[in-house]
Order: structure tokens, then C-alpha cells, then sequence
């Protein structure tokens, strides 16, 4: 049974279709990346998988339940964290406390109010940090971040909650050369620990740490597979590579 399955999902916005019948699935820690030009439905088939869309047809269904009409929230309970392209960091926190927080939303009321979370967490807040090579910066305000860094406490922050999946859209966006090649280093180490959805553009960028690819071209899905069969895919090439 695969992790995640989308199946046949639909989605409609008055005379536009941005997604028609797409299929994804998603095995237990697996890379899987959403490749495919621009206004081809990856972003719309993350938050469809996210919550932040609600599929006008199909289903989405995740360790088993059917959760297609589950809110944000409840899919972040149940194991799903998401990440878009544009930082949500809190840029006058330190980025310990932007951890922090994101880990005591798993708390108790009991807890927070009498901080009891605080000093129980301080090792988890700090091996994240260390994880993500900002230790350093600690207890500096996150607004002091180059972009690539504040893009990698937010994917700490993503995964403080100990998601079984995690939804990244585009985090190299923006980011310097060196940035991206850090960021894939990153995310390489995350495999142990949960399932990923990463939406790019840059096939150099995912194809050394995805396991599978799924190209979308108009909503639809046009290949899914291998690297190396995406790669070798006529369609594809035709299709994806030539106007990317």
C-alpha cells in the first residue's frame, strides 16, 4: 500500500482545468519529484494533496484514509507538512524560537502555559539547527538570514513536527549556486526520516536524490517513472525539456 495516493484528481476554477484525471502514488520514504513547465498543475496537485486546495474530483489518500476533505490541519496531524515557495519564517525571532514553536505546536495547552516544553525540547531545537548547519546562528533573528538560509529553517521548521510526508514547492527558488547545491546535501538526509514531494524545475537539480519523477504538461500527467526513464522518455523530451 503506497504511503499517498492521488487518484484521478481533478481541479477546476470556473473555465480553467489545472489539474484533469492526475494519478500520483508515493511509497514510504521515497523522493518523489513534479516536474513539468510552467502553469502545468504542480503547484495546483501540492495543495490538492496539502489541503489547500480541495480536488474538484478524485481522491487523495494518505497511510490508508481517504482524507480528500480533511482541512490543512487536519492533514498536518495526520502526518503531512508542507513548505511553499515563499518563507514563512518569523523574521524578529531567533531561529531557535522559530524551531521552537514549531515543535511546541505538538504540545499540550498545560505545557505551553507553564513552559514546560521549552526546556524539553532545547536538544531536538538544537539538533535541527545543527542539522541544517544554522547552529551558529542560533539565536540570531531570522530576518538576519540570507534567503537559502532562512528557505533552510523553514524546511527545519516543516520538519519539526516529525511528518511521515513532506511537500516542498520549489525551496531553491531564489537561492544562489552554492545555496542549491547545500540544499540538496540537506535534503539527502532527510530520507531516513520521512517521504517527499518536491516540486522543480531544475531536473539537474532532483534528479540525484528523487527516486521517481512525475511529469505534468496542461493539468494532465504525461510520464511518471525513473529518473532514467523520465530522462529517456520521448515525450518528455519533446514536451517537458524543450520549454522549461
Amino acid at each position: 500500500m503506497p504511503l499517498l495516493e492521488a487518484a484521478d484528481v481533478s481541479k477546476i476554477f470556473g473555465k480553467l482545468t489545472a489539474l484533469d484525471s492526475a494519478r500520483l502514488e508515493v511509497g514510504e520514504n521515497e523522493f518523489h519529484g513534479l516536474i513539468g513547465p510552467n502553469g502545468s498543475g504542480k503547484s495546483t496537485l501540492m495543495k490538492c494533496i496539502a489541503g489547500a486546495e480541495i480536488p474538484t474530483r478524485g481522491t487523495v489518500t494518505f497511510l490508508g484514509r481517504d482524507v480528500t476533505a480533511f482541512r490543512p490541519n487536519q492533514r498536518a496531524r495526520a502526518g503531512i507538512s508542507l513548505k511553499f515557495q515563499i518563507t514563512s519564517v518569523l523574521p524578529a525571532l531567533t531561529l531557535y524560537d522559530n524551531i521552537l514553536l514549531s515543535m511546541q505546536a505538538q504540545s499540550s495547552l498545560s505545557n505551553l502555559m507553564f513552559s514546560r516544553s521549552r526546556m524539553r525540547l532545547h536538544d531536538r531545537v538544537m539538533g535541527m539547527l545543527t542539522e541544517f548547519r544554522l547552529a551558529e546562528r542560533a539565536f540570531d533573528p531570522a530576518g538576519a538570514l540570507s534567503h537559502g538560509q532562512q528557505q533552510w529553517l523553514e524546511i527545519a521548521m516543516a520538519l519539526a513536527s516529525d511528518p511521515k510526508l513532506l511537500l516542498l514547492d520549489e525551496p531553491t527558488g531564489g537561492m544562489s549556486l552554492e545555496e542549491r547545491r547545500v540544499t540538496g546535501e540537506l535534503l539527502q538526509t532527510i530520507k531516513k526520516r520521512c517521504s517527499l514531494i518536491i516540486v522543480e524545475h531544475d531536473l539537474d537539480f532532483i534528479r540525484d536524490f528523487c527516486d521517481r519523477l512525475t511529469v505534468l504538461d496542461q493539468g494532465k500527467v504525461l510520464a511518471s517513472g525513473t529518473v532514467a526513464e523520465i530522462q529517456a522518455d520521448k515525450k518528455v523530451q519533446e514536451i517537458y525539456l524543450r520549454r522549461v
